[in-house]
């Protein structure tokens, strides 16, 4: 998996960081991760086609001090091989609220407790046509 990494960001409680991209094909799975450094992950969104064993899942995920946490799971699965996806990341004081493009949402624990966060990085079967924080 190869990506792409956005470093020195501003990404506060009380913005919404919105990503738009087109999954590949013949995309087995993708991650949206953000973070305090590029070791560290606060919140990591890994819709899974085909993959780590799930099928038509999105998992999320932290992952601290190199080891991943609990998985979470929740929302639905509006992702197809090849189609545009949009997700719209809500920063809240205590938790991320993620909405898919189905209008499903995901409400993952803010886990590192930080009120900013600075690294946004994308891995996996998608090319991503735009983010925006507002």
């Amino acid at each position: 998996m190869s990506g792409m990494i956005i470093k020195n960001m501003s990404f506060k409680v009380g913005q919404t960081l919105t990503v738009v991209g087109v999954t590949k094909p013949e995309a087995s799975n993708f991650a949206v991760n953000v973070g305090p450094d590029e070791q560290d992950i606060t919140l990591h969104i890994n819709p899974r086609f085909n993959a780590h064993g799930d099928e038509n899942a999105v998992v999320c995920n932290s992952y601290q001090g190199g080891n991943w946490c609990e998985e979470h799971r929740e929302g639905g699965f509006p992702f197809q091989p090849g189609e545009e996806f949009k997700l719209a990341i809500e920063f809240t004081p205590s938790e991320f609220v993620v909405t898919l493009s189905d209008g499903s949402k995901i409400h993952f624990p803010n886990r590192m407790g930080a009120e900013k966060y600075s690294v946004i990085s994308f891995d996996g079967d998608t090319r991503i046509r735009s983010f925006e924080i507002k």
